[in-house]
């Protein structure tokens, strides 16, 4: 299963905190604010999650996939992500550990 915003919003509001529109309001925020710092070219840290970065992707060779012509790709930017070792730790340790299966019962 994907995470959605929307999804996101519903276990705000599942919550009892906030009502729904203020969730949605708080997430759009969040993001916003997420977006003008990555546009800006600055790092977003959170902590015991990660952090997003912004890399500058040099112009290269590259080759159209349909007619193998070659081309060239110009110079960009892309965000990565780098999950945090605490978040890693808890990946990898329910990966070691899976939820056993139910039997059915006969």
């Amino acid at each position: 299963m994907t995470l959605t915003k929307a999804h996101i919003v519903e276990k705000l509001f599942a919550q009892n905190i906030f009502t729904k529109g203020e969730s949605a309001h708080i997430i759009e925020t969040l993001f916003e604010i997420m977006k003008q710092t990555l546009e800006e070219g600055d790092d977003v840290l959170i902590s015991g999650f990660g952090k997003f970065s912004v890399n500058e992707k040099n112009q290269r060779r590259g080759r159209n996939p349909q007619t193998g012509e070659p081309i060239t790709l110009p110079p960009r930017r892309v965000v990565t992500f780098k999950c945090s070792s605490i978040l890693r730790e808890k990946m990898n340790q329910e990966a070691a550990n899976p939820p056993k299966p139910s039997r059915p019962r006969t």
